[in-house]
């Protein structure tokens, strides 16, 4: 066999198994977080539920609920280098926009997700 019709069923091969995936998983397959930064901020997006008493007062002072801040997830940075982890806590800093500024905030998560899968927010800035 040639290389030329190696090359033809191989292209053959991948079209009917792309096919194949996406009639099985449709928008789940295109739509997946799969690098670290893109899971986090979906994480994040969708367990940010609490505040700290001060994180709350700095929310209030600046008009801004959990939930816009929820929605601003999508268009987050997440700084690795500045975030921190212990044995038990993984806590993040986050720049996220908010109205032409960009606020710069700490967010804390357990580790393990089936004790407590909500996250918190520490700080604004």
């Amino acid at each position: 066999m040639d290389l030329q019709r190696r090359l033809t069923l191989y292209l053959f091969g991948l079209i009917i198994g792309g096919g194949a995936a996406y009639w099985f998983y449709g928008e789940r397959l295109t739509s997946g977080a799969w690098m670290p930064e893109a899971k986090l901020k979906q994480r994040l997006g969708s367990t940010l539920l609490k505040a700290t008493p001060g994180a709350q007062a700095q929310l209030d002072a600046r008009t801004i609920t959990l939930d816009a801040l929820r929605l601003r997830m999508d268009s987050a940075r997440i700084d690795f280098s500045a975030s921190t982890r212990d044995d038990a806590t993984l806590t993040y800093a986050v720049t996220a926009p908010y109205n032409g500024t960009e606020l710069k905030l700490r967010i804390s998560a357990l580790r393990d997700f089936d004790r407590d899968s909500t996250a918190t927010l520490l700080e604004l800035r």
